[in-house]
């Protein structure tokens, strides 16, 4: 894919200090402190050569899952693969058991870690990339489930997450009549009972892309991709803030301008001070590896 050199040189224009805030008007009693840069996440371990993507953590820190397209070894073309944590370390990476020979991709723990939230087009599903869950067992895991038209379309959905009180899913799709090609959908879930998906509500949504959101820890900041073409156009991360009427416009990321495609983004259910995102540099030939970065959520200076 080759993006634009103008739009290029304009990501590559913004700074990223030490300590950066990304403040939204509808939370101008709070911002958000990105601490440090981003760091490429267990390099050799996770982050290899192939294109590694969007890495959740479980509650009890012992078990990381992420995305590939194209690493060796798994049952399909897309798989969800796996790291236990060994001491301070993350051993050797597996496959998960519930892949199979079709997608399976864009995992998610639930914040309790009694699910794992994916999406995948194997057979049985309403058409494309549908979003299932599958139940954690102990170390194992137990029965996939489809969720239905609720949330699911005949297009494609993708990345399912939940927000930290585990009422409140996002993803995107471009199957269920948005603004655009992806756009934003949320669903509220109640003792087992999903309702129907609706448009995030606000300005994020727009004629391009929005898609691969993620709560922060606060619940109410979320962290997105945009593109004005997935398929052609560079890919940021930005950020939004929800206000009374629905979620503000989305602002860039001060890191962002770094990297061409920058997606996947997922907070750390263990240490939930630490957003995952997956990302290609600038200039970069390499695929995308998964990046870690510290924040905080903190009162607004006057």
């Amino acid at each position: 894919m080759t993006a634009k050199r103008r739009w290029i040189a304009v990501l590559c224009a913004i700074a990223a200090p030490t300590a950066v805030q990304a403040v939204s008007p509808a939370a101008s009693s709070r911002e958000v402190q990105w601490l440090g840069e981003p760091s490429v996440f267990a390099p050799g371990v996770v982050s290899t050569e192939f294109r590694e993507v969007r890495a959740t953590v479980s509650p009890d820190g012992r078990l990381m899952l992420w995305g590939s397209s194209n690493r060796p070894g798994g049952s399909g073309s897309y798989d969800i693969w796996m790291s236990r944590r060994v001491g301070s370390r993350w051993g050797t990476p597996e496959t998960v058991p519930f892949n199979t020979k079709d997608k399976e991709f864009d995992p998610a723990f639930s914040p309790d870690g009694r699910w794992v939230y994916f999406f995948s087009n194997r057979p049985g599903g309403l058409g494309g990339d549908d979003i299932y869950r599958v139940a954690v067992v102990g170390a194992s895991f137990g029965s996939v489930e489809h969720f239905g038209a609720e949330v699911n379309s005949p297009g494609n959905e993708w990345a399912p997450t939940l927000s930290p009180d585990g009422r409140t899913m996002i993803f995107s799709s471009d199957g269920r009549g948005g603004q655009g090609r992806h756009d934003l959908f949320v669903a509220q879930i109640n003792d087992g009972h999903v309702s129907d998906a609706q448009a995030i509500p606000g300005a994020i949504n727009s004629p391009g892309d929005e898609f691969d959101a993620a709560f922060l820890n606060d619940g109410t900041f979320i962290v997105y991709s945009h593109s004005a073409n997935l398929q052609s156009e560079p890919v940021t991360l930005n950020i939004a803030t929800r206000g009374a009427s629905g979620y503000e416009h989305g602002t860039l990321l001060p890191f962002s301008g770094k990297y061409l495609y920058a997606y996947g983004p997922e907070i750390d259910w263990h240490d939930p001070g630490i957003l995952y995102f997956a990302a290609v540099p600038v200039g970069s030939k390499a695929s995308a590896d998964i990046y870690e970065i510290r924040y905080r959520i903190v009162r607004a200076r006057k």
